[in-house]
């Protein structure tokens, strides 16, 4: 008798794990959720390799309309998880590997179809003398190449293009945020716009420090934008300056002293603010509103205000009188309350992790894009913003004062 052919999904496991043995898979995705969901919110799943100091992971982003959630699991656990997601919950999925790409649909019925498709095999001048491709010793692909000189001025790389001693975190924030951003500015200005290079975007990076970040989107973006950091410390902004000049990034990339709070914007087309420590994220906020900014970005940080206001619902009162626990709370009533803000003066709004807490504590992102003109509030989700902070005895909010929202 002939062999008996596999199913598709086996089939497709099977490649799937084969690709991850071999160091040949790239990345999946999942997507067509079955109807009805269990979780009508969630849209795709992105899965990509990645190690860790425990060993190789899968990392998977569960993508929601306004939330990404980031987990990784081991290889054999990750490969087990996807098993369950083929069909029960997405339709179709895309394996992409550096050999292949397969396709697997699955119908309704539970019946599924396997696309599969050969990539062209490299030049030879990329196989090395072994025949292996030359590509797999050499770094991996970053939105922003390693050997930049300006890495090496801020002393994030080294003269081979390698993260100095006690930077490789920083190395990895550095790229994951180009790449979230590069996906939300292709959102909130698509190219065929009149968004031209002699209109460059106006970015604004509120309290830029020694400006790994603001580099990096001058880097990436030129000449499409021109970034503007802002920072208290004079003597970075010098620093800054001078070494923008040294790698010829001064005509898009310009830093000026200033504290948040103190230093307004008059016009602005995005506006950024990492780690600005507890009120000084809601001063970054207000000012990219005022400013008309149609994407924000912020990652929020040392949120003391509401943590003083607490006041524990019955329910919650004996855990709170922990602090470790009324710490955490008060990060998620603030960062909620930032994004419903925010959703409240016409954002679409997102929260989710943008790097690992194996790399940084401080990794939670609210980026919010503009969908309503200003002015045009929402009465109705103003009273549940009320009744939310009315819950936890909050009485007032940087935020909500400079919006003229009373709480």
């Amino acid at each position: 008798m002939p062999p008996t052919t596999p199913a598709p999904r086996a089939r497709f496991i099977a490649l799937l794990v084969e690709n991850i043995t071999r160091g040949t898979f790239e990345k999946l995705t999942l997507g067509k959720p079955r109807q009805p969901a269990a979780d009508p919110a969630l849209q795709n799943v992105f899965v990509r390799p990645i190690a860790l100091k425990s060993g190789p992971h899968l990392s998977f982003v569960w993508r929601h309309a306004t939330r990404d959630v980031t987990k990784n699991f081991p290889t054999a656990e990750a490969v087990a998880h996807i098993e369950t997601l083929l069909g029960p919950t997405f339709l179709d999925a895309h394996l992409f590997t550096a050999t292949l790409t397969a396709q697997l649909e699955t119908r309704p019925d539970n019946t599924a179809r396997l696309h599969v498709k050969n990539v062209p095999a490299p030049p030879i001048s990329d196989i090395s003398s072994t025949g292996a491709l030359a590509t797999h010793d050499q770094p991996k692909h970053h939105s922003i190449p390693a050997t930049a000189a300006w890495l090496r001025t801020l002393g994030v790389t080294n003269e081979r293009g390698q993260p100095r001693e006690g930077m490789a975190d920083k190395f990895r924030q550095i790229q994951k945020f180009s790449e979230i951003l590069s996906h939300h500015l292709t959102e909130s200005f698509p190219l065929n716009t009149s968004t031209t290079p002699s209109q460059p975007i106006q970015i604004i990076d509120m309290g830029s420090g020694k400006g790994y970040l603001t580099f990096a989107l001058a880097a990436l973006l030129a000449p499409r934008a021109h970034v503007t950091g802002i920072e208290a410390r004079a003597e970075l902004v010098e620093f800054c300056n001078r070494t923008a000049a040294a790698h010829e990034l001064s005509d898009h990339l310009t830093f000026i002293p200033g504290a948040i709070n103190e230093t307004p914007i008059a016009t602005c087309d995005v506006l950024i603010a990492l780690h600005a420590c507890d009120t000084a994220t809601d001063d970054a906020l207000a000012q990219g509103i005022s400013a008309g900014a149609r994407l924000l970005v912020v990652s929020p940080c040392c949120q003391k205000e509401i943590r003083a206001q607490l006041v524990a619902p019955a329910i919650l009162a004996d855990a709170l009188r922990h602090g470790i626990f009324q710490e955490r709370q008060a990060e998620f009533v603030t960062d909620a309350l930032r994004a419903q803000l925010l959703e409240w003066s016409g954002y679409k709004t997102k929260v989710f992790e943008f790097i690992s807490t194996e790399h940084t504590a401080k990794n939670l992102l609210i980026v919010a894009q503009r969908t309503s003109p200003r002015g045009q509030t929402d009465d109705a989700r103003a009273q549940r913003i009320r009744a939310f902070a009315a819950f936890y005895g909050v009485r007032h909010q940087r935020l909500a004062a400079q919006l003229e929202f009373s709480l």
